[in-house]
């Protein structure tokens, strides 16, 4: 007979290991995300009191349409992330692979620091050394002038090395026996790459595209350094806006850079639940 400590001990034992867990968990969602869920309900308030929900209204997202700032901080922004996502992936799969395929070259332990430095160095070291060098660049050569340019080679170094962890982690676990075995029924190195490597890690480099358009999109300590006169991305914006007050306009803003990267992961998502019933599928 089980004495009734011993079974109380095991009751609280059992509740702790199967709700314990979960409420951490959701008291963890709920601290992330009710902050951005309470600027989503204010976006929509018919006054400008802060905390006080007066009545459903459209009339900051037709104050953020008509102000040309922020309309075109947002192009702007979406451009340099869209560039800037798909530099990084190219540059970033180079890099993994001459880190994953040529494990053995002069420097290696060099260039693998400097791929890696981004992700360990303050965003305001790296933006302040990109302006010094901007500039002496500029007025040696007249060229490039602060503005879209060089904001995208800003946000392509800082995306780079972060695109660079994920599609090597994914070339690391991937069978070099698939390739060999498409090179010994005849397929050329280029063949290869874009019939067997390519398709096998294309999630990697779509969850690194998501990754760092995300970061160019949300990014302002770099794009502050690096942009010039009439050149100033929606986060810039909304920061500046904030220093001068709440403006719910900004709460307007926020919340389509929200809903903007939020679509971005659900289609993902849904692209890769899609692509593993596939698999399964055809596995069957």
């Amino acid at each position: 007979m089980k004495r009734p400590g011993r079974a109380i001990a095991t009751s609280v034992s059992r509740f702790a290991e199967n709700h314990v867990g979960r409420l951490w968990l959701v008291m963890v969602f709920l601290f992330l995300y009710i902050p951005l869920f309470f600027l989503i309900i204010f976006s929509f308030n018919s006054t400008r009191q802060d905390g006080v929900f007066t009545g459903f209204s459209l009339r900051w997202y037709q104050a953020l349409l008509d102000d040309p700032r922020l309309v075109e901080g947002f192009f702007l922004s979406l451009k340099v992330a869209l560039i800037t996502g798909t530099l990084s992936v190219v540059l970033g799969s180079f890099a993994a692979f001459v880190l994953v395929r040529y494990r053995r070259f002069s420097g290696r332990t060099l260039f693998y620091g400097l791929v890696n430095a981004p992700l360990v160095m303050p965003e305001v070291i790296i933006g302040l050394s990109l302006l010094l060098l901007t500039v002496a660049v500029q007025r040696t050569f007249g060229f490039p002038e602060r503005g879209f340019i060089t904001i995208v080679l800003g946000h392509t170094l800082l995306g780079m090395a972060y695109a660079t962890v994920v599609i090597q982690s994914r070339l690391s676990e991937m069978d070099r026996s698939i390739e060999e075995a498409a090179m010994d029924l005849g397929c050329r190195p280029m063949q290869v790459f874009f019939l067997v490597t390519l398709p096998n890690i294309a999630p990697a480099l779509v969850s690194a595209w998501l990754l760092t358009f995300t970061l160019s999109f949300d990014d302002v300590v770099i794009s502050e350094f690096l942009s010039g006169p009439g050149v100033t991305t929606l986060p810039q914006v909304i920061f500046s806006y904030a220093r001068r007050g709440v403006n719910p306009s900004i709460y307007a803003a926020a919340t389509i850079l929200i809903a903007v990267v939020s679509l971005g992961i659900i289609s993902y998502s849904v692209f890769m639940m899609r692509r593993q019933k596939r698999l399964d599928k055809e596995l069957r």
